[in-house]
């Protein structure tokens, strides 16, 4: 997940006592591009392992001297997990009940689970609080909604020491260009047109990488145990109204009718949720609330792919249309 690139690059730069171990798998929709700025640094370590590999995640609470964890591992696009969804389910809830197993009994004092809003499912008018209940509708969000559960059973159980976080969709650097900002992006930056699932008027609510960052160490420090926080932003734009606003800035073109040519609509997903409206007053309460305007962080996101789209060696396959055998296969 991009976000957790930009969480460690934070902790590590901000936090030169604490050592940063950085667990990843290294799945295709990885690069230690991502993380050159910090991969010298004394207080840092990158260490390649699977969460679902019981006994490598054993091994390493028991080697490394864990007090904290942030479990951001997972299968996260969507599309695809509706043509592989055991994968889904076998890494995000099996690899979940690893991690949390082990880092149980290991004592962490905190456990962190980034969770999603869509475990909601979607709504068109009623807002989702942490008290609403979890109704996904795609595999991903299932998968992420049944991690949720076996997180919050080691709390009910133990009172082991767990948050969980929901928070909206998130864009900026470093985030391989299958989702949607960086798809979009990329796809014009080579001359090709935006696809668009079903009519386009989907909407979804976009969070800046640095808010994201600072939401999830407001929850570190502040954070209860036992609790859920939603990690929102009031800030909502449809799907075609995203491919609009990024045709404009990169063609530079204001015509409706030359926008039109750099758009294709495509199938729907067999489920497509239209919104997911949060509240997210519970973390306002700890005094985190997003910046970064849209037109800021649009504009740093456009600029860093336009750089770094090669970070990945596979990046050319994300853009290829849904449904493909993606490039792990």
């Amino acid at each position: 997940m991009h976000s957790a690139s930009h969480v460690i690059v934070s902790l590590v730069q901000d936090y030169p006592n604490y050592m940063i171990i950085n667990l990843d798998k290294l799945d295709y929709c990885a690069s230690l591009k991502n993380l050159e700025t910090i991969s010298n640094k004394q207080n840092y370590k990158f260490i390649q392992g699977d969460i679902c590999n019981s006994h490598f995640v054993k091994l390493l609470f028991e080697t490394e001297k864990i007090d904290i964890v942030l479990h951001f591992a997972a299968q996260t696009h969507v599309d695809l997990s509706f043509v592989r969804a055991f994968e889904f389910t076998y890494v995000n809830v099996y690899g979940t009940h690893v991690l949390v197993s082990a880092a149980h009994e290991a004592r962490v004092e905190k456990f962190i689970y980034v969770s999603t809003d869509e475990v909601y499912g979607g709504s068109l008018d009623k807002e989702f609080d942490e008290s609403s209940p979890k109704q996904p509708t795609n595999p991903y969000a299932s998968s992420k909604a049944a991690a949720e559960c076996f997180v919050q059973s080691y709390w009910e159980r133990y009172k082991f020491p767990a948050v969980i976080t929901r928070s909206s969709n998130v864009y900026g650097p470093h985030q391989y260009p299958e989702k949607v900002i960086p798809k979009f992006i990329s796809l014009l930056q080579h001359n090709r047109k935006c696809c668009i699932h079903g009519s386009g008027l989907q909407t979804r609510n976009f969070l800046y990488a640095t808010d994201v960052v600072e939401a999830f160490l407001t929850v570190l420090k502040k954070g209860k145990p036992g609790e859920i926080y939603n990690i929102g932003t009031n800030f909502e734009m449809s799907v075609l109204q995203l491919a609009k606003e990024l045709i404009q800035l990169i063609k530079e073109t204001n015509s409706e009718s030359e926008m039109e040519n750099w758009v294709d609509y495509v199938n729907d997903r067999p489920t497509n949720d239209m919104r997911y409206p949060m509240k997210s007053e519970k973390i306002h309460g700890l005094g985190w609330r997003p910046k970064v305007p849209w037109k800021e962080g649009i504009k740093k996101t456009i600029d860093w792919y336009r750089e770094n789209f090669h970070n990945w060696k596979n990046a050319e396959k994300a853009l290829e249309p849904f449904p493909v055998q993606p490039p792990f296969v």
